[in-house]
C-alpha cells in the first residue's frame, strides 16, 4: 500500500519537480528564439534599405536632433565669448549695450516661444546660450561701468543676481532643465566669495561654505527636480566638507572657534539624516564625530595634555551610550519601544562614538605591548639580579584609564564580541599597568603571575563571562513561531511523488558558543602573561623556580579540567615547563651540559609514564611527543661528550622499549627503541676506538636474527623489517662506516659478499628487509671500491665531457620518462607485496 510522505519530504520534492519544469520552458523559448531567427533573417536580408539612403540608419532622430543643437549652441556661445572679449572695443557705449541688450533679450525670451511650438530640445539650447549671454553681460557691466570696484565682491554679488534671476526663469518656464541646476551652481558662490572680499580669515570663510551648504541641503530635501537635489547634494558636500575640515583644524589650534563650527555643521547633517532614512546611518557617522571632535577639543583646552584621549574617549562613550539607551527593546513577542531617535541615526551615532573608542583603545595599547614584550627583549643575563631600563616612560598614564573605560563599557553591551572585546581590553590593562604606574620588579612579576591565573581560570570556567548575553535560541525560536502559519502539505496517499527520494534538508549555519569563544580568549591571554611572567622571572633565580612551579600546577589542572583543544595544548604546555624547571634546577645545581642532558631525560620518562596511565586519546599522544622533543633537546646537549651521548642514547631506548609494551604505540615505539639502541652502540664502539666493531656486533646480529626466524615461524604475516631488521642493521651499518674508512681491501671484500649473500636471500624469500638493508650496504660498498678509479678517470677525461655525458643522459631520461616511472611503480609494488 502507498503511505504518505511527510510534509517536509513532499515539498522537496514538488520543488524539484517544479525546478525541472522551468528548466525544460527555458530550453523551449531559446528554441523558439532560433526559430524565429532562421526564418525570418532571410526576409530581412531581402527589405531594401529606406529612399534615398544606401544604408541601414545607426542613430535615431531624437539622437541626432540633440547633437545638431548642441554644436549650435555651443558655436554660438563660442562666438558670443570671442564678441566680448575681442570686439568689444571696437564699439561705443551706445552699440555695445544695443547689442547685448538685443541679443540677451532674444536668446531669453524665443525659449517661451519655441516650447509653446512644442521644441523644447531647441529651447533648451537658445536658454543655455541665453545664461551664458547673462554671465558675458555681467563681465560686460563691470569692465565698463563698474571697472573700479574689487573684483571678489562684484563676483559675489553679480552671481547672487544670477542666482535669482536664473531661479525666477527656470520657475517661470518649468519645462526648461538648465536654468535651475545653473541657479544652483550659482549661489555656491555669493557668501563664500562675500567672506573673501571682506577680508576675513578661514573662520568667517568656512562658517560662509556652511550657510551655502545648508541651503543646499535644504534644497535636497525640499526641490522636485532631479538636477537640482543632484547639484546641491554636490554642492553641500564640498563646502560642508570644507567648513568641517576647517573645523578640525580650528579644534586643534584654537578649540572655542572650532567648536561652534563643528557643532553647527554636526546639527545641519543631523537634521538630513533625520529626514533622509537613506542617508541617515553615513550622515550620523559624520555628525557624531563633528561632534565628538568639538566637545573633545574643549575638554582638551581645559585639561592637562594627559588627558587629551581619556576626553575624547569619554565623549565618544556618551554618543555610543544612545544606542543602549534610547534602543532597548522588551522582550521577544512583544512591542518594542517607542525610539526618540530612528534607528539609522542611532546606529551611525553609535558607530561613531564606537570607532572614537575603539582609536582610543589603539591608542593605549603600547604600554600593553612593552609589558608582554619587553621581558622577553632581554638584555640583562640570566640569573644575574638586574632588570631592564623601564620603557615609555613618558607615556600617559592615562592610557590604563581608557583601557579600563572601554573594558567597562563593552561588557554593558549584552554581545559576544563586545563580552571578548571586554575581556581582551582587562587583560591588556592588567598586562599595562606595571609600564603605566611604574611598578617594581617584585610587583610586577606577581601581577603578571596573577592574570596568567586568573586567565586560565576562566579558560576552564567561563561561565561568569557569559552571565547576561543575550542567546539567539529562543529568540530565534519565538520568532518561528510566530512568523505565521505553516502551509497544509499536498494531499498524501496516491501522489506522484511518493516514490521520490527526498533532499537532504537545508543545514542551519554554524554558530560559536560563547562559552567556546570566551574560554579561548581567556586562554590565549594566558599563554601570553605566562610566557612573559618566564621571561621576566629569569632575572632572579628564586623567582624561576616560584614562576615554573606556579605555571606547571596552573597548566597541570587545566590538563585535567579543561575540555578539548585547550586541555591538549597545556598538557604540552606542562611538559614544556617541566623541561624549564629541570634545566633550571640543573643550572642551579652547577651540573655540566653532560649531566643535564641526562637529568632533561626524566622529562621523557614522565611523559611515558603520563601517556601508559591515560593510554588513549589526543592528550597522551600529544604530551608523549612533547617529552620525545625534549629527549632531542637532550640528545644534542650531550653531542659534545659522546661517551654520554652513547648513554643518554641508550636511555632514551630504555624509556622507547618501555612505551613499546603498549600495543597502541608498539609499532613506532619498537623501532625508535631499535634505533636508538643500535646508535648508542655505535657511538660506543666509536668512542673506544674499535677497528674491528664486527666482534661487538655479531654477538648482537645472531641471536637477534634467531630471534627473528623463531617469530616469523610461529607468525607468518610479521613483517621482515620487524623479524631481521635489527639484528642486520645492528652489523652491516657499523661495518660499512668500518669499510669507508678501511684503507685495507679484506673488510670492503667480506662485507660486499656478506651483503650479497643477504640480497640473494632477500629475494630468494621475498623478504623486503634483506633485500633492501643488503642491497643498499652492497651498493655503498662497492662505490666506496670504485671511488679512487672513478676519481682518476674524471681527472683524465677533458672538462668539457661530464657535462655533456650529463645532458645525454638528462635527454635520454627525459625521452624514457613515462617507463622510468612504469618501472619505479612496479619496482616498488614488488617491494610493497614482500614481507
Amino acid at each position: 500500500m502507498n503511505t504518505p510522505l511527510p510534509p517536509a519530504d513532499e515539498l522537496v520534492l514538488v520543488d524539484r519537480e517544479l525546478a525541472r519544469l522551468d528548466a525544460r520552458r527555458t530550453e523551449l523559448l531559446a528554441r523558439r528564439a532560433w526559430l524565429i531567427q532562421a526564418l525570418y533573417a532571410p526576409v530581412r536580408a531581402m527589405t531594401p534599405p529606406p529612399p534615398g539612403t544606401g544604408m541601414v540608419a545607426d542613430s535615431t532622430p531624437r539622437s541626432a536632433q540633440n547633437v545638431l543643437l548642441t554644436l549650435g549652441g555651443t558655436l554660438l556661445t563660442i562666438a558670443a565669448v570671442a564678441f566680448t572679449l575681442v570686439s568689444w572695443g571696437s564699439m561705443g557705449i551706445g552699440g555695445r549695450a544695443a547689442v547685448l541688450l538685443v541679443v540677451t533679450s532674444a536668446a531669453v525670451a524665443s525659449p517661451v516661444a519655441l516650447l509653446r511650438k512644442g521644441l523644447v530640445s531647441t529651447a533648451e539650447s537658445v536658454a543655455a546660450l541665453g545664461l551664458v549671454l547673462m554671465i558675458l553681460d555681467a563681465y560686460a557691466l563691470h569692465r565698463v561701468a563698474l571697472a573700479g570696484t574689487d573684483g571678489l565682491g562684484y563676483t559675489a554679488v553679480a552671481s547672487a543676481v544670477l542666482a535669482g534671476a536664473w531661479t525666477a526663469y527656470g520657475s517661470a518656464l518649468p519645462r526648461l532643465r538648465i536654468p535651475l541646476p545653473a541657479a544652483v551652481v550659482a549661489a555656491q558662490l555669493p557668501l563664500p566669495l562675500g567672506a573673501l572680499a571682506a577680508g576675513s580669515g578661514p573662520t568667517a570663510f568656512a562658517w560662509a561654505a556652511l550657510v551655502t551648504a545648508a541651503a543646499d541641503a535644504a534644497a535636497v530635501l525640499w526641490a522636485r527636480p532631479t538636477a537640482v537635489r543632484i547639484t546641491a547634494a554636490t554642492g553641500a558636500t564640498a563646502l560642508g566638507g570644507w567648513s568641517l575640515l576647517t573645523g578640525v583644524w580650528l579644534s586643534l589650534s584654537s578649540p572655542w572657534s572650532g567648536a561652534p563650527l563643528l557643532l553647527a555643521g554636526a546639527a545641519l547633517t543631523l537634521y538630513v539624516a533625520w529626514r533622509r532614512p537613506g542617508l541617515a546611518v553615513a550622515a550620523s557617522v559624520l555628525a557624531g564625530l563633528s561632534a565628538v571632535t568639538a566637545l573633545g577639543g574643549l575638554l582638551r583646552s581645559a585639561l592637562p595634555s594627559d588627558w587629551t584621549v581619556p576626553g575624547y574617549v569619554l565623549c565618544g562613550l556618551a554618543l555610543a551610550w544612545l544606542w543602549r539607551a534610547d534602543g532597548t527593546r522588551d522582550a521577544p513577542g512583544t512591542t518594542a519601544k517607542t525610539a526618540w531617535l530612528p534607528r539609522g541615526v542611532r546606529q551611525g551615532l553609535a558607530a561613531a562614538g564606537t570607532g572614537v573608542v575603539a582609536l582610543g583603545g589603539l591608542w593605549a595599547l603600547p604600554p600593553a605591548a612593552v609589558g608582554l614584550l619587553g621581558p622577553v627583549a632581554r638584555t640583562t643575563d640570566v640569573w644575574s639580579g638586574e632588570h631592564a631600563e623601564p620603557q615609555l616612560t613618558s607615556y600617559p598614564a592615562t592610557a590604563a584609564l581608557v583601557l579600563l573605560v572601554s573594558a567597562a563599557a563593552l561588557a554593558a553591551v549584552p554581545r559576544l564580541w563586545a563580552r571578548c572585546g571586554a575581556l581582551a581590553a582587562v587583560w591588556a590593562l592588567l598586562t599595562a599597568l606595571p609600564v603605566s604606574l611604574d611598578l617594581p620588579y617584585a610587583t610586577t612579576l606577581v601581577l603578571q603571575l596573577l592574570t596568567t591565573a586568573a586567565a586560565l581560570w576562566l579558560a576552564v570556567r567561563p561561565g561568569p563571562l557569559t552571565r547576561g548575553l543575550r542567546q539567539r535560541g529562543a529568540t530565534d525560536a519565538a520568532a518561528e513561531q510566530s512568523s505565521g502559519p505553516v502551509p497544509p502539505p499536498l494531499p498524501g496517499p496516491g501522489t506522484p511523488w511518493a516514490g521520490w527520494a527526498p533532499l537532504r534538508p537545508p543545514t542551519r549555519a554554524t554558530v560559536v558558543e560563547p562559552r567556546t569563544a570566551l574560554g579561548w580568549c581567556a586562554y590565549a591571554g594566558g599563554l601570553a602573561s605566562a610566557v612573559s611572567a618566564v621571561a621576566l622571572a629569569l632575572d632572579v633565580r628564586g623567582a624561576t623556580f616560584a614562576s615554573l612551579g606556579l605555571l606547571l600546577g596552573l597548566f597541570t589542572g587545566v590538563a585535567v579540567l579543561g575540555e578539548g583543544a585547550r586541555r591538549v595544548v597545556s598538557a604540552c604546555a606542562a611538559v614544556l615547563t617541566a623541561t624549564g624547571l629541570v634545566l633550571a634546577v640543573a643550572a642551579a645545581a652547577g651540573f655540566e651540559d653532560h649531566w643535564t642532558a641526562v637529568a632533561l631525560l626524566l622529562v621523557p620518562a614522565a611523559t611515558a609514564a603520563v601517556g601508559a596511565r591515560t593510554r588513549t586519546g589526543p592528550t597522551a599522544l600529544a604530551v608523549e611527543i612533547t617529552g620525545a622533543c625534549a629527549g632531542l633537546l637532550a640528545l644534542g646537549i650531550a653531542a659534545s661528550r659522546p661517551a654520554f651521548l652513547a648513554l643518554a642514547l641508550a636511555l632514551g631506548g630504555v624509556i622507547a622499549a618501555a612505551t613499546a609494551v603498549r600495543p597502541e604505540r608498539r609499532r613506532f615505539a619498537s623501532w625508535t627503541a631499535a634505533v636508538l639502541f643500535l646508535l648508542a652502540t655505535w657511538v660506543r664502539l666509536a668512542v673506544s676506538d674499535v677497528t674491528t666493531p664486527e666482534a661487538y656486533t655479531l654477538p648482537v646480529t645472531v641471536p637477534a636474527l634467531v630471534v627473528g626466524f623463531l617469530r616469523r615461524r610461529r607468525d607468518r604475516e610479521a613483517s621482515s623489517w620487524t623479524a631481521y631488521g635489527p639484528g642486520l642493521a645492528a652489523t652491516l651499518v657499523p661495518s660499512l662506516v668500518a669499510a669507508w674508512v678501511d684503507p685495507h681491501w679484506v673488510r670492503p671484500l667480506l662485507l660486499g659478499v656478506a651483503a650479497l649473500g643477504v640480497t640473494l636471500l632477500g629475494a630468494r624469500f621475498r623478504l623486503q628487509a634483506l633485500l633492501v638493508l643488503g642491497g643498499g650496504a652492497l651498493a655503498l660498498d662497492g662505490l666506496h671500491e670504485l671511488a679512487p678509479y672513478v676519481v682518476q678517470v674524471v681527472d683524465a677525461l677533458p672538462r668539457w665531457l661530464p657535462p655533456a655525458l650529463a645532458g645525454l643522459l638528462l635527454l635520454a631520461v627525459g625521452a624514457t620518462y613515462e617507463q622510468r616511472l612504469r618501472d619505479a611503480r612496479r619496482l616498488r609494488e614488488r617491494l610493497g607485496r614482500m614481507r
